[in-house]
């Protein structure tokens, strides 16, 4: 892989001369960036804060259906372009704190959406797809598993891989540290389709495999919030 980042930004993990960081290396770095921010129980109010979530613009393996989890690929020109039409999408928001992925997409689409990160969590990474990564769901499936998603469970390959529940419990985590912003305004986490995905099913008190029936768009955003004490989806896949 010779794709390259963009002229005046620097990944958070630390690449080589070669290309991007591939699954095994980012998981011997991510641990740089674990979060001991307390994690806090979800309060019986909600406060007035909306959970606004932006997934990363398009790399190249997005952009044809390749699992991307750790490997850290950056955005591609068309990805970086709609990121650059974030900043307009988070304008109405009162935004008091942002959490991104430690992963470059996400990173450089937090950047291009005109915002810095008050932390990186390793907890906002993407699934660990395992022997997935990299490989298309058509691909998975010719390989005697028809109709097979990475909800089914993923094997180990050069990462170990997760289960939905394993990501639902980071999922959750990164809730808990969040939660005392929310009482005080909006907050932005940028991150990853499948994680987010879950991260969404897990703050409606769903099922982590409702992830499975929702779709995120590359370079969108997403609002969540409350009607009452109860929390909903205000908007989904917003674009810019």
């Amino acid at each position: 892989m010779t794709q390259r980042t963009a002229a005046g930004f620097t990944p958070p993990l630390t690449g080589t001369a070669g290309g991007p960081l591939d699954a095994a290396g980012t998981a011997e770095q991510l641990g740089r960036f674990t979060c001991d921010d307390p994690v806090r129980m979800r309060p019986v109010d909600p406060g007035p804060g909306r959970l606004l979530l932006v997934r990363h613009g398009e790399t190249e393996w997005s952009r044809v259906g390749r699992h991307t989890g750790l490997t850290d690929l950056p955005l591609t020109n068309e990805g970086r372009a709609r990121a650059g039409g974030l900043p307009e999408l988070l304008a109405p928001h009162d935004i008091v704190h942002v959490r991104c992925s430690p992963l470059q997409r996400a990173a450089e689409t937090l950047q291009l959406a005109g915002r810095e990160p008050d932390t990186y969590d390793a907890d906002l990474a993407e699934w660990d797809y395992g022997a997935e990564e990299g490989r298309t769901t058509a691909e998975a499936r010719e390989s005697g598993r028809p109709g097979w998603t990475v909800f089914d469970g993923v094997p180990p390959g050069d990462t170990p891989g997760e289960t939905v529940e394993m990501v639902a419990a980071r999922a959750s985590r990164v809730l808990g540290r969040v939660w005392e912003h929310l009482g005080r305004g909006d907050v932005l986490l940028v991150g990853h389709g499948h994680h987010l995905r879950v991260l969404a099913a897990v703050y409606l008190r769903q099922t982590p495999y409702l992830a499975d029936s929702l779709e995120f768009e590359a370079g969108s955003l997403c609002v969540l919030g409350h009607h009452r004490d109860t929390p909903t989806i205000q908007r989904w896949n917003l674009t810019p």
